[in-house]
């Protein structure tokens, strides 16, 4: 964890959001006075790891910012709002990820969240290569399945056959089976 992002047009609770995501282990943290600032600072390179919106801001109320945030990033996001509003708030942007905490905030609340959407994040991120990797067989297997099909198509394989022949090319060339079965449709599939 290294990146977090304030935004806030009021002071109230930013030395102590700030101390929280100190103690948390966050290094650099920035400040947003305005939705604006903050979605152009989240939505860079390195991504935040964290974001605290303290609503309302400026130039709009801090909701659609979150939910933009939500969309564009993995990171995790805390939305303080009054807690008159804050259950309504929290029914529309749950289904985000989206942790909200009312106001007036205790130093116990927000740190417990601080925590929670920290390690929401690592987690997210833990699965993240986890998911490319199947995905990234996933399309390996339609590859190679439709070469499967070409083979059987135009040599009249059967299916074993173009199995064994695909993989006897990969053996045979040192290749892998997928770039065998590109160069197999690259041949028939025009």
């Amino acid at each position: 964890m290294n990146r977090a992002i304030i935004v806030s047009s009021a002071n109230e609770n930013n030395d102590i959001t700030e101390q929280l995501l100190r103690l948390e282990g966050f290094v650099t943290i920035t400040f947003a006075n305005s939705g604006s600032e903050a979605r152009r600072l989240a939505l860079t390179d390195p991504e935040p790891d964290i974001v605290v919106i303290n609503t309302p801001l400026p130039d709009e109320f801090g909701q659609e910012l979150a939910v933009t945030i939500a969309e564009n990033t993995a990171a995790g996001i805390i939305l303080l709002c009054h807690s008159d509003i804050s259950d309504d708030i929290a029914d529309s942007v749950s289904d985000s990820g989206i942790a909200v905490v009312p106001k007036p905030v205790s130093r116990q609340l927000l740190s417990r969240e601080i925590r929670l959407a920290a390690a929401t994040r690592s987690r997210m991120i833990g699965v993240s290569p986890e998911s490319a990797d199947i995905l990234s067989r996933i399309e390996e297997m339609r590859v190679i399945n439709r070469a499967k099909s070409a083979l059987m198509k135009y040599l009249k394989f059967t299916e074993p056959q173009a199995h064994r022949y695909i993989e006897k090319q990969a053996m045979n060339n040192r290749q892998t089976r997928r770039e065998v079965a590109e160069k197999v449709l690259a041949t028939y599939e025009k």
